[in-house]
């Protein structure tokens, strides 16, 4: 599914009354907290309220939802389910949620403080997946310190009558991907699972059109690499393979819990969504062939960049070599005649001085001609 630039946050979002921190609580009692110092968190952007959107769907059809805490039982009521959307959210507002909610303290943590691997989690009768997206960075040339691919991270808490999308970054378009799915009831009717394939679909899509764009710019490094002016492209070359490994680390984990869910190894999406699962794992596998290849295409560019480099180090050697070997004979020949000694041959003949310049030009000539013919100069 394609998608244009993700919006602010929506100004009529339902504020949330904020309670203290968040108390670790399991699904047997209190756990402590570990030990060591406490995981900072990045600072986000100054938004008042972390909702996004809150709806409740029944039967494929939105309906007002009022009190994003009240949702679910709403949605409950009505055989429906809730999709909550977050932003950013701190440990506290996720907290306010949590029991209603019923979401695990670790679930939450990892969704509060983001920076986690793509993986598929389960909680007694919920799941908590981690999808990392990506956004390819438009630039006019791509330099040594170019960013190329931007990350950021999208959790989702599924449960049998609720979803919860909670976005890291600018670039996860879901308020989009709402419209569109609200258009799509018989999709809608499937239930909660129908919007993790969903996320996950414009998720994997995103992915294939980074990796076409990071595609034209390797077509471009291989053009500057094998064209006749020498370039220095090593640095370019070397910051693409960084940014095309944070594309890497974004595909490559992502394979393994999609493929659960094609297999139907989570009993909270049913047998119904695999078919849509195993189309975004087909999406996901090309994405990551796609991204192996250019990996090796980048190093075997690098590696011909590299030996390039060194050809034209050696022509230059060659070069020098040929000049000073040429620049050699008169230095020779008038280093000897300048010992000044009295007995020393033509130092008495009229021609002798002509006869030496000629000579040395003679040779300089043979010399450079010599080394023209065998490709030194």
């Amino acid at each position: 599914m394609a998608a244009t630039d993700a919006p602010e946050p929506a100004a009529d979002a339902t504020p949330a009354s904020s309670p203290g921190p968040l108390q670790r609580r399991g699904s047997r009692g209190l756990r402590p907290g570990p030990a060591g110092a406490p995981r900072t968190r990045p600072p986000r952007r100054d938004i008042p309220d972390p909702v996004i959107d809150c709806a409740v769907y029944v039967e494929g059809r939105r309906q007002p939802a009022g009190d994003p805490r009240d949702a679910l039982r709403l949605a409950t009521e009505r055989n429906g389910f809730v999709w909550l959307g977050l932003y950013e959210p701190t440990e506290s507002e996720l907290g306010v949620y949590a029991e209603e909610y019923g979401l695990h303290p670790l679930a939450i943590e990892d969704a509060v403080y983001a920076h986690q691997r793509p993986k598929l989690e389960r909680y007694d009768d919920a799941v908590f997946m981690v999808l990392k997206t990506a956004r390819y960075v438009e630039h006019e040339q791509l330099t040594a310190t170019s960013e190329v691919v931007d990350t950021g991270e999208v959790m989702v808490f599924l449960g049998p009558h609720y979803v919860i999308t909670v976005r890291h970054g600018d670039h996860s378009e879901l308020h989009e991907l709402r419209g569109r799915l609200e258009q799509e009831h018989d999709l809608l009717c499937l239930g909660p699972s129908a919007v993790l394939y969903a996320v996950a679909d414009l998720v994997a899509d995103n992915f294939l059109d980074v990796a076409t764009a990071v595609e034209e710019d390797v077509d471009e490094l291989e053009a500057s690499v094998f064209s006749p002016q020498r370039t220095d492209d090593v640095g370019r070359l070397y910051q693409l393979k960084r940014e095309l490994l944070e594309l890497r680390r974004a595909v490559l984990p992502l394979e393994l819990p999609l493929q659960r869910l094609a297999d139907g190894q989570v009993d909270v999406v049913p047998e119904t969504m695999s078919s849509y699962f195993r189309d975004v794992l087909d999406h996901a596998i090309r994405v990551r062939d796609q991204v192996a290849a250019l990996d090796e295409l980048l190093s075997s560019i690098l590696q011909a960049s590299l030996a390039r480099t060194g050809l034209s180090d050696n022509e230059d050697t060659r070069k020098i070599s040929a000049w000073a070997a040429i620049v050699a004979v008169p230095t020779l020949v008038t280093s000897i005649y300048g010992m000044n000694f009295h007995n020393m041959p033509e130092l008495g003949w009229e021609y002798g001085y002509p006869a030496v310049l000629v000579g040395i030009v003679v040779i300089c000539v043979l010399l450079y001609r010599g080394f023209k013919r065998n490709g030194w100069l």
